[in-house]
């Protein structure tokens, strides 16, 4: 069944206007129905840059549910906004950006989308905007009320990421490892690899230290903390096999070793990602009881506005949304 995907414009100062613009601007090429919220004024200009005319029928929130209109932008507060600065980070974007995902979780609660896909944000704008979660996924996870575990993959092609810990200082993250974390870890990919398509994913998990610890000599959270949590994973029903060494794990995965990888911290996966394809990857808001996905890079304030942002991931972001979207079904 095809999906219905609530496609957010992003941060107006951005390039998130132009991605969505050029998206829409091939409606036949589009993998679900979009119901898109967007601010007029940045995506007429985005619209005009990209090269592409936009004719988009208008929906209200009670009819958006019954329509079989391919794509249609949802009737909301932002649209007439006042005009943003490009390229600036800012209290009026950030809280324009906050009132467009908020409304966009509320179609999703409503059932009348299967997920949703936004546009790059930017962080700064969005704590200048009212956010006082440590980053966006928290935020999304106290909207929704969702009190279990969450955490952010991170996708390129076929390989996904999840991690232990995320948004923290480097000098915490040995001591915020436990064996429950990395199970949590393991079982919440597992099941968002089965819930994008992958029946059978093969997982496998990182360690922290230099050469895996050297049996101890380099650190013992191998042996103390990943091993274990490995293993019950497995007892709850999520194989996965480690830890490797973290140095050697994502050329196994290259290799077609591995659907998915656990690491312990944020930049033990995103290096990585990013090096093997920085253009086309896709964060995933993991755990949360609504399907959200989002293009890996951020808002390019330096380029926004001059149409040569790359579209690539955040069609990447679509496509991920519509199957897991369609699979809620």
């Amino acid at each position: 069944m095809t999906a219905t995907i609530a496609l957010v414009a992003g941060d107006p100062a951005g390039v998130g206007p132009e991605l969505v613009a050029k998206l829409l601007g091939y409606p036949s090429e589009l993998p679900a129905q979009i119901r898109l919220i967007a601010h007029r004024a940045s995506l007429d200009a985005a619209a005009k840059v990209a090269g592409v005319a936009l004719e988009l029928p208008t929906l209200k929130t009670d009819d958006a549910a019954r329509s079989k209109l391919a794509v249609a932008r949802m009737e909301w507060s932002g649209w007439n906004a006042a005009p943003f600065e490009q390229g600036k980070a800012g209290a009026a974007n950030g809280a324009f950006m906050l009132d467009s995902l908020k409304f966009a979780l509320d179609l999703a609660q409503r059932g009348v989308v299967d997920a949703v896909c936004f546009a790059p944000l930017n962080k700064s704008a969005l704590r200048a905007g009212g956010m006082k979660q440590e980053d966006e996924l928290r935020w999304f996870a106290d909207v929704l009320g969702y009190r279990g575990p969450c955490g952010e993959f991170n996708v390129l092609e076929k390989l996904w990421t999840s991690r232990v810990t995320s948004h923290i200082p480097l000098k915490d993250v040995a001591g915020l490892l436990t064996a429950e974390g990395v199970a949590e870890a393991i079982g919440m990919l597992h099941d968002a690899l089965r819930r994008a398509g992958n029946a059978t994913p093969r997982i496998g998990v990182c360690g922290l230290n230099p050469h895996n610890g050297d049996d101890g000599n380099f650190g013992r959270e191998e042996i103390d903390i990943i091993a274990p949590g490995v293993e019950l994973a497995a007892k709850r029903g999520y194989a996965a096999a480690g830890p490797y060494p973290a140095d050697t794990i994502f050329v196994r995965a290259r290799d077609g070793a591995f659907d998915g990888i656990v690491t312990m911290y944020h930049d033990q996966g995103q290096i990585a990602m990013k090096l093997m394809g920085f253009e086309h990857g896709v964060t995933v808001q993991g755990g949360l009881p609504v399907a959200i996905t989002t293009p890996a890079h951020g808002t390019a304030y330096d380029i926004a506005g001059r149409g040569i942002a790359n579209v690539q991931a955040m069609n990447n972001a679509l496509a991920i949304a519509a199957r897991m979207g369609a699979a809620s079904h």
